[in-house]
Parts: structure tokens; C-alpha cells; sequence
């Protein structure tokens, strides 16, 4: 497997692709989204039956999300190789069905934290734009305390790792919902529920997604990122990276590749990536040396081909160039984007 790939995530990979499939429920309001218990080969326990419901809270359960999903494959290896870690293990996998040849599969996560209310279910804290700004400039768990006004208990770096996320993927569900960082297609759910017309008024506006595990509070958890793989360079949605203003007029980056010695520790938390001249930060250090380094497609083309189904359906390395490329050339609009307004990155710790 690819380095940056940890064990666990081979383990959740494999699980998503080759487990049998022992039951299936329906999500409510998840269209066509479907949670389906799984079967390991090797699997422990007292020899009873198990529940649906407590498979799932062993970790044996995923959601099968709809073909035109497969982005979500890619955003996982995406954020593996960017070294962000915050991603759920994702493959495409074929299920014996002659409507859906084949459909991505996300490991579901048992520790994810939901709000009580059914309005707002889908996410661990609420949080709307107005707060999300003033708790960026507050700097919580590094300023402010994490739980004090207006921090919601998640730490100041973990936006900088989202925003940068979403931007490569235009991803806008979480950050920007209402679209109204872009021009979006009139199909566009946002302008179907004419959600557009609350971008006049921010006190409106709610995040989405915003979701954390029960274990782990401080740090985001990413899911639906299937995002806009097809989204032109001059309607990228700059609302995803708003409030992430800190300043240095030192800022730096490399130009070179990653060392192999340092890209097999990628998936460690403890990892550092080249030495930049940039002592604090806000967009996290690694994943923007990995941008600036000129070898996310070779990256990525090494991860992805580790999940052959994936690889096969995107027409192999020739088919996935052109969308890689489109990624690169969206991380090169967004480190313009930190030279021009001297931003800050984070070191990784």
C-alpha cells in the first residue's frame, strides 16, 4: 500500500471492498444513501447473531453512496496524501446489480457525534457563519479557551485543514451551502430551495457537517466530499477560505518533492514536511508543500491505484491525469491566493 495509507485505513479498505453484505437500512432523508452491515472473513465474537445496529457499532457497517458519488473516492486519497488524516476510508466497490454496476462505499463511523435535534442532526455543534468567523479570529485552544465564547470546543487548526479541503475539491456544502461564493448551475439544490436569497443577510446562514468524534472533540471529521470535480477554474468558490486572514510577511514555500524518507511517515500525526520559513500558522504546512512540490499526481496516481476498481472505472492513469491536473491547478489558484494576502501556514505538530 501506499505509505501514507496507515494500516488501519488498509484494514477499513478492504472491509468496504470485500466483506459480505448481511443487512441494509435505509438513512432517513438520504435519498439514495444506504447503510449496509458487513461480514469480515475473520470475524470474532460469541457465535450469536448480530443485529444490524450492532455490527454497526463495531465498526463493520458503510454507507453506499450514489454512483455519481465517485468523487468521494478520490477526496479520501486526496486528504491521505495531503497528510490532513481527517477523511473516512473510502473505495468504489461492484455490487451485483445490473441498475448500479458499481457505487462508492465510505466506512461509517460508530464515535461520530450527532446533535439530539432532527433539524440539525448532521452535525456535532451548531454553528452559523457569523459565529464560524468570530470564532476564527478568537483562535481557539491557541487564544481562547476551546469551550470559551464563541469557541464550540473544535481547535483553531482544524479550519485551516478544512478550508483548504474544500477549496482543492469545491467542496461547499459545509462552509458555503447557500452558494453564495459562486455562480452555481440552476440544478444546483442550493438554488432549487432558493437558499440563495440568504446570502444578503450572514446572520442566516448555517454551517453543515460540521461534525467531530465522541472520543476526539477538538477534531473535524470530513465527510460527503464528493464535491465539483468538473468546476472551472474562473467559478471557484473563494467563500471556502474566508476568515483565514492571519498574516506573515515571510512566507515562504518550498520547491521540491518530498524526500521518500519523510513521505513514508506521512501518515503520522507526528510527521514534519520540509523545512519552510513560516514558524506559526494557518493553512496546515504540509498538505501546501505537497501542493508547491509538483508531485500530487504521481501521489495520487500511486494511492488511487491501490483501489483497482476505482482505478478501472476512471479509465486507469490516462483517464484520472486530466482530473488530477484540474486539482493542481485549483492548489496553484489557492497557494497564489496565500502569497498574495502573506497568510500564514501552520506547522503541523
Amino acid at each position: 500500500a501506499a505509505p501514507w495509507l496507515s494500516e488501519d485505513d488498509v484494514r477499513k479498505m478492504l472491509l468496504l471492498a470485500g466483506a459480505q453484505v448481511v443487512s441494509k437500512a435505509k438513512l432517513p432523508a438520504h435519498g439514495q444513501v444506504l447503510q449496509v452491515a458487513l461480514a469480515p472473513l475473520q470475524q470474532g465474537g460469541d457465535g450469536r447473531a448480530e443485529s444490524h445496529g450492532e455490527r454497526c457499532q463495531r465498526g463493520f457497517c458503510s454507507l453506499v453512496k450514489r454512483t455519481d458519488d465517485w468523487f468521494e473516492v478520490f477526496a479520501f486519497h486526496l486528504d491521505r496524501v495531503l497528510g490532513l488524516n481527517r477523511s473516512l476510508p473510502a473505495v468504489l466497490r461492484t455490487f451485483r446489480s445490473q441498475v448500479l454496476p458499481y457505487r462508492p462505499a465510505v466506512w461509517w463511523d460508530p464515535d461520530i457525534q450527532h446533535l439530539a435535534s432532527r433539524d440539525n442532526d448532521q452535525n456535532s455543534v451548531p454553528l452559523s457563519w457569523v459565529r464560524y468567523q468570530k470564532l476564527l479570529r478568537s483562535r481557539c485552544g491557541i487564544d481562547t479557551g476551546l469551550w470559551a465564547e464563541p469557541c464550540v470546543g473544535i481547535h483553531h487548526s482544524e479550519w485551516g485543514r478544512l478550508a483548504l479541503f474544500d477549496f482543492l475539491l469545491q467542496v461547499n456544502d459545509r462552509l458555503d451551502r447557500y452558494c453564495c461564493g459562486f455562480s452555481p448551475d440552476p440544478t444546483e439544490p442550493c438554488v432549487e430551495n432558493m437558499l440563495q436569497a440568504k446570502c444578503g443577510s450572514s446572520q442566516d446562514l448555517q454551517l453543515v457537517h460540521i461534525l467531530v468524534r465522541k472520543a476526539d472533540p477538538s477534531r473535524l471529521v470530513f465527510i460527503d466530499n464528493s464535491g465539483r470535480p468538473h468546476q472551472s477554474i474562473d467559478n471557484l468558490d473563494f467563500r471556502l477560505v474566508e476568515g483565514v486572514s492571519e498574516r506573515d510577511e515571510s512566507a515562504q514555500f518550498g520547491n521540491v518533492c518530498y524526500p521518500s524518507s519523510w513521505i513514508g511517515r506521512m501518515g503520522a500525526e507526528g510527521g514534519s514536511g520540509p523545512e519552510l520559513s513560516v514558524p506559526v500558522a494557518r493553512f496546515p504546512e504540509r498538505a501546501a508543500s505537497v501542493l508547491q512540490s509538483g508531485c500530487l499526481e504521481s501521489l495520487l496516481l500511486r494511492s488511487l491505484y491501490t483501489d483497482r476498481e476505482f482505478w478501472e472505472s476512471r479509465g486507469g492513469a490516462d483517464g484520472l491525469r486530466p482530473l488530477i491536473r484540474s486539482v493542481e491547478r485549483r492548489g496553484k489558484v489557492l497557494l497564489q491566493h496565500i502569497r498574495d494576502k502573506n497568510l500564514q501556514l501552520r506547522r503541523d505538530q
